[in-house]
């Protein structure tokens, strides 16, 4: 049953995450960035920007947030490490970590894809930074939710369900939802970029999920 539910979650958000790139093509496109860059929703996405500028400390410290999700990360990698080196053999790192590993490398590709095919350009050029740069879907909010979200199912399959686990977990969701809502109050990106990287996490995840949960009898 999880698994169905995980399958099903995973394709319908990989659904709305296209359907908003269509959308984000067609609907009420309008030349309201800087250097004349368009953007679809153009009024929601305007007033949603003008409501919340660009805000640096906020900026900052999602940065930060996004240095401790590749720690996290690396923390992982380090696991599969150890484990190749105690049992000197790739039968001998979990399978799991394997999930793992491939789910960090699509999300890799995914990064470098959508800098490369544009959706959307940022609504501010940055302090330091010469021209716009790509902000659909938003890396920091895939970046948190894919790596700390998959963390929280990565801790269930190491941690005895104690104090300390749910301890935890509550963290990398408190640590999510800072990271993602300081990304959309910090002015960096516009709604839907926001909307775009929680609709990709999510099916990421939940496709991570699907693979890492055992078939039930």
């Amino acid at each position: 049953m999880k698994k169905k539910k995980y399958a099903l979650t995973s394709i319908i958000s990989f659904a709305l995450f296209v359907l908003l790139i269509i959308l984000l093509k067609t609907v009420d496109v309008a030349a309201v960035g800087p250097d004349g860059t368009s953007v679809g929703f153009s009024h929601l996405n305007v007033s949603f920007h003008e409501t919340f500028p660009l805000n640096m400390t906020i900026y900052k410290l999602t940065e930060i947030l996004g240095y401790l999700a590749l720690l996290v990360a690396a923390a992982f990698a380090l696991l599969g490490f150890l484990q190749l080196i105690r049992t000197k053999s790739l039968d001998g790192v979990d399978r799991q970590i394997y999930c793992l590993a491939g789910l960090y490398v699509v999300m890799g590709i995914l990064y470098v894809l959508f800098e490369k095919l544009i959706i959307n350009y940022r609504p501010e050029i940055l302090p330091g930074e010469a021209a716009v740069e790509a902000s659909f879907p938003s890396s920091h909010t895939m970046l948190a939710c894919v790596i700390f979200g998959s963390a929280y199912t990565m801790l269930g399959f190491y941690m005895e369900k104690n104090t300390a686990r749910l301890g935890l977990q509550i963290a990398l969701d408190i640590l999510i939802f800072f990271t993602v809502f300081g990304r959309l109050i910090c002015g960096v990106h516009w709604f839907t970029d926001i909307l775009g990287g929680l609709f990709i996490s999510t099916a990421l995840v939940s496709l991570f999920n699907f693979f890492v949960t055992e078939d039930e009898e």
